[in-house]
């Protein structure tokens, strides 16, 4: 995980975060005793209001590629997001990450310039630590959300890798 951090950081993207799956999987994989990582992808975001080109996003994935070709990677502009989401526009990637569908994915890591470990957690750590799977404050207020959210924890069947964790999917 820190040779993906250190690649990444070495693009030097404006407010740049691996976040989602790249830390909940590890946590749950940890928690779960497993030996081998369930990551599926690694989800690269930024936040540049200058360029909001999709194709700029493929552009940095490709360099990605180009380093570790054998990380499946995916690398979102946070600035361009909402539109795709059909939000209101995001301030930064930290406020992205705190909208993200469930609470234990609202998470992120990168390195700061000493190459120490930096975490974003604006829904806090708890539930991830505790393999609770909840929506986020933010999609448990609007009903269209909760519907996502719902929807979500379905398609990505979560407890059939991770038979601990407590899936969340009451009405809000």
């Amino acid at each position: 995980m820190l040779r993906i951090l250190k690649i990444a950081k070495k693009l030097d993207l404006p407010d740049w975060w691996i976040c989602a799956g790249f830390v909940r999987s590890k946590i749950w994989d940890t928690l779960h005793g497993f030996k081998k990582t369930t990551l599926p992808d690694v989800d690269v975001i930024f936040f540049d209001k200058t360029n909001i080109d999709e194709l700029e996003e493929k552009r940095v994935e490709a360099k990605l590629h180009e380093m570790l070709p054998e990380v499946p990677w995916s690398v979102k502009n946070e600035a361009r997001m909402h539109m795709v989401n059909h939000f209101t526009p995001y301030t930064s990637s930290e406020d992205a990450i705190s909208k993200f569908p469930e609470t234990a994915t609202a998470l992120g890591v990168k390195l700061n310039h000493e190459d120490q470990i930096i975490l974003t957690a604006p829904c806090g750590i708890k539930d991830v630590l505790d393999l609770k799977v909840k929506p986020t404050p933010y999609f448990a207020e609007s009903s269209d959300r909760t519907a996502i959210y719902k929807e979500r924890i379905k398609k990505k069947n979560w407890q059939s890798i991770w038979h601990k964790i407590e899936v969340n999917s009451h009405e809000y």
